[in-house]
């Protein structure tokens, strides 16, 4: 008989035991499958200061040609951009304008994804690649003087790569985080530019200037965009200006030159603020060979090292441009 009574004791512990565990299992299914959200609106900001950023590589532009940004104080710190770009008119009896350029950027914002009661800190590497082309017509309105339209368009795609840990994407998540984790957004740009083209050469110095005012239009379509949708309107107005003379030396069978730049760019629309300045300057100087005696394609070779600086903004850079 005391046996029979410890099998029932333990059966019934048995007993409560599994109804324990029963009872438990939807709270350890809930730990388990965590639903992580993110802030929508901050996707979508973000997605819209990326185009902005774009906007920067598909205009032609100086001072923004070669750009890096470290702010650690923030939790966007690195940016980066590089810029490719150039523009001829075919000849003075033919005088249509085409111009073109690729650059390449890099923004690394970082987002906040919360269940509710927890947050997971997501930083992610968001790379851009743009193309740009430009058709105009050259308008002569006085001997050295030339006012060139411009026509203006653009494609671009961003893609995102979150740095997040297993883990986290073993939970459920939103639609951003879809959108983070190895998303793309596709843009298509176009707009417009008017340039005024200033060429005074002498045989003892050359001098040319531009101003040039543009305004171009980029919004999301396709790939993943259905996700995170994002537009874009900018206006930059940009003055460049260059200063070419012997320097009473000759190299290549040529005078070799020394040269001076000066750039102005100031920012409206979405771009303005966008980076945390509003304009931007920059000052050249460098040198430049002319390898036109010879049967090779390129005509001449510049070599400028240039200084720009703008609202909570300065550095260095050294260009590369060449002529044919």
């Amino acid at each position: 008989m005391p046996r029979q009574n410890c099998t029932r004791r333990h059966g019934r512990v048995a007993s409560r035991l599994v109804l324990l565990a029963l009872g438990l299992l939807p709270a350890f299914a809930g730990a388990q499958q965590r639903v992580l959200r993110i802030n929508g609106d901050d996707v979508r900001k973000h997605a819209d200061g990326v185009l902005a950023l774009m906007s920067y590589s598909v205009v032609p532009d100086l001072t923004t040609s070669s750009l890096s940004i470290t702010n650690a104080s923030t939790g966007n710190p690195n940016l980066s951009m590089t810029q490719f770009a150039g523009g001829f008119t075919i000849s003075q009896s033919s005088p249509l304008y085409l111009e073109g350029g690729i650059a390449a950027s890099r923004y690394d914002p970082t987002f906040v994804a919360s269940d509710g009661t927890e947050t997971d800190a997501i930083p992610t590497k968001w790379n851009c690649l743009a193309g740009s082309l430009g058709v105009g017509w050259d308008f002569p309105i006085a001997p050295e003087l030339k006012f060139r339209p411009i026509a203006n368009f653009a494609l671009g795609r961003v893609s995102s790569d979150a740095a997040i840990a297993a883990n986290v994407f073993g939970n459920r998540h939103d639609r951003d985080l879809q959108f983070l984790d190895g998303g793309r957004l596709d843009a298509v740009g176009y707009g417009a530019s008017a340039m005024l083209d200033y060429e005074h050469y002498r045989p003892d110095y050359e001098v040319d200037v531009e101003l040039r005012l543009t305004a171009i239009h980029l919004e999301s379509y396709g790939g993943t965009a259905d996700l995170v949708k994002g537009s874009a309107d900018s206006q930059t107005l940009n003055l460049w200006s260059r200063y070419r003379a012997p320097t009473g030396l000759t190299i290549f069978q040529r005078p070799f030159r020394y040269v001076l730049e000066f750039a102005h760019s100031e920012f409206f629309g979405d771009q303005r603020g966008a980076l945390g300045f509003e304009r931007l300057s920059s000052f050249g100087a460098g040198i430049e060979f002319d390898s036109s005696a010879y049967p090779i394609i390129i005509t001449r070779t510049r070599f400028v090292l240039r200084y720009v600086v703008g609202d909570n903004v300065s550095g260095a850079s050294l260009g590369i441009a060449v002529s044919f």
